[in-house]
């Protein structure tokens, strides 16, 4: 099955509408029929805010976080037009997968 890949790209702690702005993202996209999302923790990454990289003393909240879901390409538009009517302004990729399993013929 072939589908979109949009991953957003944000700063670990980021909220939205008093809420870690992933789980206002997989709300929305929970509510628009989309099966699934994840977020990922960036160990280091720099970016127009300079460089940021976990170290022992680094304090939570300050690292890289990354969110992505899969879906068809209308749910992808309504998922993006959500987000820009709610005024968030998010840096995004996306790419189209091919949707498999294994195992299956």
């Amino acid at each position: 099955m072939q589908a979109i890949c949009i991953r957003f790209f944000a700063k670990e702690g980021n909220k939205h509408a008093h809420r870690p702005l992933h789980e206002w993202l997989f709300e929305q996209a929970r509510e628009l029929g989309i099966p699934g999302g994840t977020a990922y923790r960036a160990a280091a990454g720099y970016g127009r805010h300079g460089m940021q990289q976990d170290s022992f003393f680094e304090l939570a909240g300050k690292l890289p976080e990354s969110i992505e879901f899969v879906a068809d390409e209308s749910q992808i538009a309504a998922l993006l037009a959500r987000i820009s009517a709610a005024g968030l302004k998010l840096v995004y990729v996306t790419h189209a997968v091919h949707i498999g399993v294994t195992g299956t013929d």
